[in-house]
């Protein structure tokens, strides 16, 4: 048993090493500028290139009838709140349109702030983001670089490095970057995980870039770097690193280089490296400390022993060239995050003694409710400018909408058994209370009596799957069918839209188990599940959407329970007899065309050729 877990052990080791090594984790920054040579493109992206990028790898599929996508990264698994991300698509869109904005301007200069009402799936399309930028970084096409500065033990130098000391290594050695743990004295990393590219003064990247990659191409690419590649310089403490080092060795840029490993690192939410959540508590965003290393301070070269090092920590520091999701913020004081101004301005903010120079996607999200309130804040006009508003609604498809409950409900249900169109039931009942009455004045004449016999199950299935009104008449059906798009945009514009209030996922979950727990029913079937809406329709005190006035049918969460029960009937009345086979589809559909072609005939009177003898013959009255 020793021989066997000891032989797992040493493939296990094998395996890991050899994915080290093709990962390409630790390099020397020669090696790195090989890297930008092969492929400037994959290397020398900021966040939004980089998130941009990303959208692509996974792949995205165009909307029918729309200009939107949907993205492939949204079908994995999402952090534990849900199988995949259903619907939104046109948020989707938004995103990606204002990352590409971001992308031309070369630098992030809006806080993308996702909005709709509880429940509507803001923080899955935030966790959604950043869950696919993790699995990204760990692809070749996703490999993302920082540095840390390495000092080795002092066998590796003569007499230390400092200002009055000769500086060079013992052994014949080009760098420090891949020197064993043990031999390394010091290794300071680079706090905001700067890209390596600003290791470069900032006077002589446009040269390198050409002399490495061609004049013209290097001007190419000059050309579509972000301000953070071009202007952007390190932070403080390793610029302070850098100047000293410099200094040290009379300028010798080369040595400095030496101490300089190249890292991949991987973007994780759990473990802040580059993914950053901020809650809604009371508490500055960054904080600015003396950085200390205890015993190992002695190992320092004696040029930075005498240099005051800081460090910065926090959740912006922590979000830094990745994307950073403000969860409800306008849940916090204002006070609190005005710095958001001159962050989106400048890229830049002010954290004790020192500026903060940050590329970073900037998410959050807030109901409407709070957004109402902020916008009648003064400062509201100045943050407006550095906000781009993505409208998050409920689902109003029920095919989506049920599409959230077919994965819930198994796991929910446990051993109780589920029957067909649960799903289906509370979908379509969710829906129906998400729905504003059509206004008739807002089409023309000719179609507004038709828009305005709609019922809320018309709608529904109007929105769903495009099923016209059996009571249309053709002309009308005609028109209606014209008019979905406008039917669907009615109330866009408005500050009360259509998906803004109603039914959410979260209570519907309440409603499912409540249903489940009941002990009446050993099965989870639409039966159960009318008797829990019956209660939860009682509860018009504790949920908002309850209290809305009935108009014409709309927003009665009470009658919809009776209308999802005929609809239900229904259903299973045309599957048991589908079942039976009482009657063949395909033969009332042959029927019926074969009555077209005869009255048609009929009418032009013409003649129709039997199909069995050949002969032409009077249409059959």
């Amino acid at each position: 048993m020793d021989g066997a877990c000891l032989h797992v052990l040493q493939g296990l080791h094998q395996k890991i090493k050899k994915e080290f090594d093709a990962n390409q984790r630790v390099l020397t920054f020669e090696e790195y500028l090989h890297l930008i040579a092969e492929n400037p493109e994959r290397h020398l992206r900021g966040s939004a290139q980089y998130t941009v990028g990303m959208f692509e790898h996974y792949g995205k599929e165009p909307i029918k009838g729309t200009d939107d996508f949907r993205f492939g990264l949204f079908d994995f698994p999402i952090d534990g709140i849900a199988s995949r991300l259903v619907g939104h698509e046109e948020v989707q869109s938004h995103i990606y349109r204002t990352l590409r904005s971001f992308s031309q301007l070369k630098m992030n200069n809006r806080l993308i702030l996702l909005h709709g009402p509880n429940g509507s799936a803001k923080t899955t399309i935030a966790h959604g983001i950043m869950g696919a930028m993790e699995r990204y970084s760990h692809t070749p096409e996703g490999a993302i670089y920082t540095f840390n500065w390495v000092f080795p033990l002092e066998r590796y130098t003569k007499g230390g490095i400092g200002l009055q000391a000769s500086y060079s290594p013992k052994e014949d050695i080009n760098s420090y970057a891949r020197l064993p743990e043990e031999e390394i004295a010091i290794k300071i990393p680079s706090e905001l995980r700067d890209h390596p590219f600003l290791l470069i003064p900032r006077e002589h990247r446009r040269t390198i870039l050409r002399e490495i990659l061609g004049e013209s191409k290097g001007e190419q690419i000059w050309n579509r770097l972000p301000i953070y590649l071009t202007e952007g310089d390190l932070c403080q403490r390793s610029k302070e690193i850098f100047e000293a080092l410099l200094t040290a060795h009379r300028g010798d840029y080369k040595k400095v280089l030496m101490h300089i490993q190249i890292e991949r690192f991987y973007y994780s939410r759990r473990y802040r490296k580059g993914l950053s959540t901020i809650e809604p508590q009371l508490h500055v965003d960054a904080q600015y400390q003396l950085l200390t290393f205890n015993k190992n301070i002695g190992n320092l070269p004696a040029s930075l022993q005498s240099l005051n090092l800081f460090t910065l920590n926090g959740d912006l520091i922590e979000g830094n060239r990745g994307m950073i999701e403000y969860s409800d913020l306008l849940k916090r004081p204002i006070d609190s995050f005005k710095y958001l101004l001159g962050l989106c301005e400048t890229g830049s903010v002010n954290v004790g003694s020192t500026t903060a120079h940050l590329d970073t996607i900037m998410l959050g999200s807030t109901n409407e409710l709070q957004l109402d309130a902020f916008k009648e804040f003064p400062d509201f006009s100045s943050f407006k400018a550095r906000i781009e508003l993505v409208r998050t609604p409920y689902l109003l498809s029920v095919t989506q909408e049920k599409e959230i409950y077919n994965a819930l409900i198994p796991q929910m249900s446990g051993e109780k058994p589920v029957c067909p169109e649960t799903d289906w039931a509370i979908a379509l009942w969710a829906v129906l209370t998400r729905l504003k009455k059509p206004n008739a004045i807002n089409y023309p004449p000719s179609i507004s009596n038709v828009i305005s016999s709609l019922t809320p199950l018309d709608k529904a299935k109007l929105y769903d799957t495009g099923e016209m009104p059996a009571y249309l008449s053709p002309e009308d059906r005609k028109l209606l069918r014209s008019n979905i798009r406008k039917l669907k945009e009615e109330y866009v514009n408005i500050p009360y839209y259509e998906g803004r209030i109603g039914a959410s996922a979260r209570e519907v979950k309440t409603i499912l188990f409540d249903a489940i727990q009941n002990p009446e029913y050993k099965t989870l079937s639409p039966i159960p599940l009318f008797k829990a809406l019956e209660e939860f329709v009682k509860k018009i005190s504790e949920y908002e959407f309850l209290k809305q006035d009935v108009k014409d049918r709309y927003h009665d969460a009470v009658e919809f329970i009776d209308v999802i029960r005929n609809e239900y009937l229904a259903r299973i009345d045309r599957q048991i007899r589908d079942c039976i086979g009482l009657y063949d589809s395909q033969q009332w559909e042959d029927f019926i065309k074969k009555y077209v072609v005869h009255v048609s005939s009929l009418l032009r009177k013409e003649k129709i050729k039997n199909a069995i003898t050949g002969k032409q013959e009077d249409p059959d009255k």
